[in-house]
């Protein structure tokens, strides 16, 4: 068994870019073939493109999403922030905003907000974003309360998420630290034609395995927060493109036919929070096991940043305050002298990414 997991660690950390190949090297491109960057916390998010990459840093991150607008950030999967390239949205974004604007709409309801106020909140959004511009959350609260809708903190995050998912906003530039919503018509162009949602499983189901194969098909489920039905509609229509793979306990897990990614040697990477490798799988032993995951993920949807070698975790980091350069690492075991000086070169090259960020961001 400790061998599967050896070879599970080395074949997903490849498929995860972990090894940093030279291609793909801009962060949209990135975003693709891992399937998107999880990024509630957005320092995490940047960081997860460094550990997949040795020349970006920070800021190529941001230039990115805020000037070339090749990243979005936006809600997809799980109903959790990620960071995704731009013009997979119109096939991705539909597969998951109806639910989870339904979602805020049934929160919103629970939280004694009637339907005929959020209508007449997203039209004041609406209004507010195509005259005056780019508006922080902040802003958009004080439109809304303006016209007698009073928010708290729940209403709040829940009317402006539904802006998003609903398909009037997107999550657009930074004003200082704080992100701003802008309209969807002044941000991307918008698509041409009806979204087919056949073709758009179908493809997810693909991105998904060329990112974390070999994966079991409750692993897919697990990460997309799709029912099942979709989950299996979309591997039924690529099975020509798949093999099975025997892992760990005789279980049958699929890849896509073809070369997968190798990495030519040990690897041992910083990864941040939340960091999608560690998302991709319903069965995490083969990173750590049952004695070990609590301290990366403790409950209640926490993952802390976490040291790998080849996949496997040994232990757990804190990444530096912005005033403070020093990479706190808490050891499950004593390292040998090659991972010790790996280990090394990692917290350096985390002092290098963010060299150039704005201290105030993220």
């Amino acid at each position: 068994m400790v061998e599967d997991h050896a070879r599970l660690g080395r074949a997903r950390s490849a498929a995860q870019l972990l090894h940093r190949p030279r291609s793909p090297s801009h962060p949209a491109e990135i975003a693709r073939e891992v399937a998107g960057v999880q990024a509630q916390d957005p320092r995490a998010g940047r960081l997860a493109f460094r550990a997949r990459n040795a020349r970006l840093t920070a800021a190529d991150v941001d230039r990115a999403r805020t000037e070339e607008r090749s990243l979005l950030r936006t809600w997809a999967m799980r109903k959790t922030a990620h960071l995704i390239a731009s013009d997979d949205a119109a096939w991705l974004l539909p597969l998951f905003e109806p639910q989870i604007a339904a979602w805020s709409r049934r929160r919103l309801g629970q939280l004694g907000m009637d339907a005929a106020t959020v209508k007449r909140g997203q039209r004041t959004m609406r209004r507010a974003l195509g005259s005056e511009g780019p508006l922080t959350r902040a802003e958009l609260g004080d439109r809304l309360e303006r016209e007698g809708i009073v928010l708290n903190a729940q209403t709040r995050t829940h009317m402006m998420g539904l802006a998003v998912t609903s398909g009037l906003a997107f999550q657009g530039p930074d004003r200082g630290a704080q992100p701003c919503l802008v309209l969807r018509v002044d941000w991307l162009a918008p698509s041409c034609g009806p979204h087919d949602r056949e073709a758009a499983l179908r493809e997810l189901a693909r991105r998904y395995l060329r990112a974390f194969a070999p994966a079991t098909e409750a692993d897919f489920a697990g990460w997309s927060g799709l029912p099942l039905r979709d989950v299996r509609a979309g591997l039924e229509g690529i099975a020509p493109e798949l093999r099975e793979v025997r892992i760990g306990g005789g279980v049958t897990a699929l890849a896509l036919r073809g070369r997968a990614r190798r990495a030519s040697g040990p690897v041992v990477r910083l990864l941040p929070a939340f960091d999608t490798f560690l998302m991709g799988y319903r069965d995490r032993d083969f990173i750590a096991g049952p004695e070990r995951w609590p301290a990366i993920g403790p409950g209640g949807g926490l993952l802390h940043p976490t040291l790998v070698r080849d996949g496997r975790a040994l232990g757990t980091w804190k990444a530096p305050a912005a005033a403070r350069r020093e990479v706190e690492v808490d050891l499950f075991e004593p390292l040998d002298a090659p991972t010790r000086g790996a280990l090394d070169a990692e917290i350096a090259d985390v002092a290098r990414f963010e060299a150039r960020a704005d201290p105030g961001s993220g």
